[in-house]
């Protein structure tokens, strides 16, 4: 079999609009996410809190709270109250990877995934005035001379570490707490190259940052002409989505409100704007079913590859 740690599901919608209760929230929510401010999950959390406010009529408060690819903000869901006031919105690799590579406090059972609302698009990217552009490019020039690397995740870190030792680089990992982190790295060239979530899409329109490489199996449809490492030959992807979680136990009604809510976020205008036009992220809505259909999937998935 391939390498691959996932491959991308096509997007279903839900089928039918469901009830919820109307008389929930009656206070104020918080959204948690698992990265620094400034980077793409941040920057589409924070309008979709806002959209989701307008929906449930009670504020929405963003806290960041990174760490461990988000591995941290996973840790404090699952010590807070099942009730829905409390929620993560971020990617779906802490689960699906993390847990599989280094001891953490959490597991999938502990969590619902209500509603997934844009897919991910996963890249390597480097400054602009870098003597490479493309992926052959930093492998060449990566065989040739030292080179540094910022990783966000355990798992953008596993694939080029794993192409590291497949090309014989001399690669040095440099954590950073997220997009907002990275950022500065590239452009200051303080790394040679980087992963980035969509944090490049701030970047790659004025032309300082250029996309080497989409981990994602498929090409990002803003980026056509750059190819993923899959058709490179390297058989790694990320399938990856952008999504509300709640602890276990969360009440059905709860849960059915905040599905409702991010139904409504995936047709709100300024969220496709945010979303679509600043981050270069397809908004899609996928319900409850699907997305954990969709966690356990990639999950069983990536165990069968890390075990090859």
């Amino acid at each position: 079999m391939k390498r691959t740690f996932a491959s991308i599901l096509g997007a279903t919608m839900l089928a039918a609009p469901m009830a919820y209760a109307a008389d929930w929230p009656t206070r104020p929510l918080t959204m948690v996410i698992g990265f620094n401010p400034g980077g793409s999950t941040d920057i589409q959390g924070r309008v979709l809190a806002n959209v989701m406010e307008e929906f449930l009529g009670q504020p929405v408060n963003v806290v960041n709270q990174p760490g461990g690819g988000s591995a941290v903000a996973f840790t404090r869901l699952t010590n807070t109250e099942a009730d829905g006031y409390t929620f993560l919105f971020g990617g779906t690799t802490a689960l699906t990877f993390t847990p599989i590579i280094t001891p953490v406090e959490y597991e999938i059972d502990d969590f619902e995934y209500l509603a997934a609302v844009a897919l991910g698009q996963n890249a390597i990217v480097t400054a602009a005035d870098q003597p490479f552009s493309t992926f052959d490019e930093i492998i060449a020039h990566g065989k040739e001379n030292p080179m540094t690397y910022a990783q966000q995740t355990p798992l953008d870190e596993a694939i080029i570490r794993a192409i590291a030792e497949e090309e014989d680089l001399d690669l040095a990992i440099v954590p950073t707490g997220g997009g907002g982190g990275m950022a500065p790295l590239v452009l200051g060239r303080e790394v040679d190259f980087a992963y980035s979530g969509g944090t490049h899409a701030q970047y790659t329109p004025t032309g300082e940052m250029v996309v080497a490489a989409f981990m994602s199996a498929e090409r990002s449809p803003f980026y056509p002409d750059t190819p993923t490492l899959m058709e490179l030959g390297y058989d790694y992807s990320i399938e990856d989505y952008r999504t509300i979680i709640v602890p276990a136990g969360t009440p059905d009604d709860v849960k059915e409100r905040l599905i409702a809510a991010a139904e409504f976020a995936s047709t709100h205008q300024s969220f496709i704007d945010i979303t679509e036009g600043n981050t270069f992220f397809p908004v899609v809505f996928i319900g409850q079913d699907d997305m954990e259909a969709n966690v356990r999937r990639i999950r069983a998935a990536t165990e069968e590859v890390m075990a090859d």
